[in-house]
């Protein structure tokens, strides 16, 4: 038997084969991939996830395909950085950056989930890949379908950065964008789902697309020397990625692949234009209040977040808390980034590293603590975010005395 045995209701434990389901029939809840631990641990070490790619494929027996992975090759292991600069600027002594801003071949962590759902559609013989994007999965899923030759039927909410519609069509996807919200999108995407035999990640391949987001925690653990930080920051959107950055923290405990134990805090991050999740840890509730998005940060501007009850039990499990950020800090804190680490990210970037900001304020992240901030995005998507908060490069002649007159003046400046 392989290390995948099938599917598991997160509520009623209820078991399900390896089908292309999400929900459980007995109690409408969502399901999870169940691995067979036991099988793992006899083949998972330090020295076989060495030995293989530079990937995220290195952990490949932690993932839920049965088969060889089919896309993706290049996918993950990207750098974790330590921020010496931004860490001086926050007061803190040991940050670091995990930067998915680089990842391969669409510039964001969704490049992880697509690669493991694309696999497992082929899998389940699906030859059209389809979502329900804010923009980062469109272009993933659109990338991802090209590599492995199926037709992608994508779908976004109308309004978005021409970057990410510009990245999806690139890939010859087709595009529908929707005159409404994510949830508006979402909702059409179900309908669709069942009169289309169609493989949508973020819906019947949901329980196995998810799962690709543990590679980004077992990276950072590894790259710190095979221990999991004080804190980790996270941006939030459906609360997909804080709930299995988490999983696999403890999956990595339960194989006995880190010194010591799991002792990290995690805390969500969201814009204040859209942060049910945090707003629900705030008023000490697990019930999250459905919103209707108002943010520049719109790759994470999901009001209803899918996962958002899991994303709160996350957090106050953990220890951490949830905070959001303006549209006015976000920009800040995406201008801070890149002047001190050198690193353009998005609009969710700027939530994060905004978000940290404000916890170190609050005293709940502490100077001398092993700090993770995620940075999941690539800021060339999201430029019209910074239009209007820089001035136009100087035009002068090219002659030296025009140059001089410009230096003469910055100096005095």
């Amino acid at each position: 038997m392989g290390h995948v045995k099938g599917l598991r209701c997160k509520e009623c434990k209820k078991d399900f084969p390896k089908e292309p389901i999400h929900v459980c029939e007995f109690c409408f809840g969502p399901l999870e991939v169940d691995y067979d631990y036991e099988e793992i641990g006899k083949r998972v070490t330090r020295k076989s996830i060495q030995a293989g790619p530079p990937s995220m494929w290195r952990y490949k027996e932690l993932m839920p395909i049965d088969e060889d992975y089919k896309v993706g090759e290049h996918v993950g292991f990207t750098p974790l950085v330590r921020a010496k600069n931004l860490g001086k600027a926050l007061g803190l002594n040991n940050l670091y950056v995990k930067n998915d801003s680089v990842n391969h071949p669409t510039f964001s962590f969704k490049d992880r989930v697509v690669a493991v759902a694309v696999s497992k559609a082929i899998e389940f013989g699906f030859d059209t890949i389809s979502c329900a994007s804010t923009g980062n999965l469109a272009n993933s899923v659109a990338a991802h379908s090209a590599e492995a030759g199926l037709k992608s039927f994508i779908f976004i909410p109308d309004g978005l950065e021409a970057g990410k519609i510009l990245g999806t069509l690139v890939y010859g996807a087709q595009l529908v964008a929707v005159n409404g919200s994510y949830d508006d999108v979402n909702r059409l995407c179900s309908e669709v789902a069942a009169h289309h035999k169609w493989a949508f990640v973020n819906i019947n391949i949901r329980p196995y697309y998810g799962d690709g987001s543990k590679s980004y925690g077992y990276e950072i653990a590894e790259q710190l020397g095979w221990r999991t930080p004080d804190n980790v920051i996270v941006p939030v959107a459906g609360s997909s990625l804080i709930t299995k950055i988490w999983k696999a923290f403890h999956e990595f405990q339960a194989l006995g692949l880190l010194d010591g134990k799991v002792q990290t805090k995690v805390f969500a991050a969201q814009a204040t234009g859209c942060s049910p999740v945090t707003t629900a840890i705030k008023n000490g509730t697990d019930v999250i209040k459905p919103v209707k998005p108002n943010t520049i940060a719109k790759s994470i501007a999901i009001g209803n977040p899918a996962d958002g009850y899991y994303g709160v039990k996350t957090a106050n499990e953990s220890g951490g808390y949830g905070e959001d950020v303006t549209d006015v800090e976000i920009i800040e804190a995406m201008k801070l980034l890149a002047e001190t680490e050198g690193i353009f990210t998005e609009t969710a970037g700027g939530v994060t590293v905004g978000v940290t900001q404000k916890l170190v304020k609050q005293g709940r992240i502490k100077p001398d603590e092993t700090t993770v901030i995620c940075i999941t995005g690539n800021g060339l998507k999201t430029v019209e975010a910074l239009e209007g908060h820089y001035t136009a490069p100087t035009v002068i002649e090219p002659k030296l005395d025009s140059f001089e007159d410009v230096y003469s003046n910055s100096a005095t400046v």
